[in-house]
Order: structure tokens, then sequence, then C-alpha cells
């Protein structure tokens, strides 16, 4: 009896993922800004709100687990413009996070491993008789420019814009800033450790070219 109870599980939970994923033209599809043709969201997520106020575009994909949301709480009133816009032909990782309370833009064809975490809010902890988590937090807009590869377990801070087709190594804490295109971001915290130049080339070289 255990092993036909298992049976049914398994296949009571194949169908729940292949059915009950967002898909576009779904009636949860429609609670979104905007949600393009051919992108899903994977089952189960994990925690989705604020759906009005975030944009997905075509051929995206996220995976199982996810976090995705705008605001503080379910329910609020954000405004007239989407607060998370999420490009086209992007892969958003199992288990990630994408929390936005002013702006996270993720450009066309970013690639993210599992378990990142996109954020536009930070706690603070300037006054030292209030608990940090009850002291109003700071909010910074994010960019993540188009072509983006960002690893397993990294963190994106608020603030901060990277350019296009930037990669950013697994477990890699990015810092608030600026970082320009071809950057290779690495550490905790994150520093640029090769870069592009169009001239010169990559420096320092990819290992097995020529110096």
């Amino acid at each position: 009896m255990s092993r036909l109870l298992s049976w049914i599980v398994r296949g009571v939970w194949s169908w729940a993922r292949r059915r009950a994923q967002i898909r576009a033209g779904s009636r949860a599809a429609r609670k979104f800004a905007a949600f393009g043709t051919g992108t899903s969201i994977a089952f189960p997520p994990a925690t989705i709100f604020g759906e009005p106020w975030i944009e997905i575009g075509e051929h995206t994909l996220l995976g199982a687990d996810i976090t995705l949301t705008a605001g503080m709480v379910p329910g609020l009133d954000l405004g007239p413009e989407p607060l998370v816009r999420i490009g086209s032909g992007c892969t958003i990782g199992r288990g990630s996070h994408v929390v936005a309370h002013t702006s996270i833009d993720i450009g066309d064809d970013v690639f993210t491993g599992p378990y990142v975490y996109i954020t536009d809010q930070n706690h603070v902890y300037t006054d030292t008789e209030v608990p940090v988590g009850r002291q109003w937090p700071s909010d910074e807009p994010v960019a993540i420019g188009r072509g983006s590869w960002i690893g397993t377990n990294a963190v994106i801070l608020p603030g901060v814009r990277l350019g296009r087709n930037c990669v950013v190594a697994a477990s890699t804490v990015v810092r608030p800033g600026t970082y320009p295109d071809h950057s290779v971001i690495a550490g905790i915290p994150g520093k640029v450790v090769r870069r592009y130049d169009p001239e010169a080339g990559w420096d320092p070289p990819m290992r097995g070219t020529a110096v």
C-alpha cells in the first residue's frame, strides 16, 4: 500500500508541476503588468505578490521556489509604474529572490544560477537605540544589463548597476556601484577581477591566450 501511495503522490506532483506553472494567457499571468508569450513560472513558487507592478518579457523562464515581489506586503497601491521589469529570453534559477520596493530592471537574455538574491532595499542601523529590523530601510534602484550571467548564491545589493554582458561569480556579494560592460565581478565584497577593452582585449588575459 505504501508503494501505491508513493506512486500516486509522485504522479500527482508531476502532474501539478506540468499543469500548475504560471503560463502566458492564464488567469494568474493576467494579474501581471505584462507577461510575455512563451514565459512561465515553474510550480511551486515560494512567494509572489504585487503582480500589477511586475513586467516579464517573452520566452523567460523562472524556476520553482522563486520569490518575486513588489512592495512590502500584498494589496498595496504602488503607483502607476512597474517596480520590477524582467526582459525577454531570461532564465532565473530556482529558489532565487527578486524583491523590489522602488525599481529592479533586468535586461534581456540575463541568466542566473539558483538561489540568487536581488533586492533594491536594505536595512539600516544608524539609530543605535532602535532594533535594526524596526528602522526604516533605504531603497536604491537596481539595473542588470542585458546578456549578463549571475552565478549561484550571488547577492545583488541595492544601488548596483551592471553593464551589458557582465559576469557575477557564484556566491559574490555585489556592492552598490556602476560596473562597466563585460566586467567579471567576484568575491565578498565583489570586485572587478577582469574586464574587456575593445582595443586591448581581456585584462587580465583569458587562460590559454597570449599575453
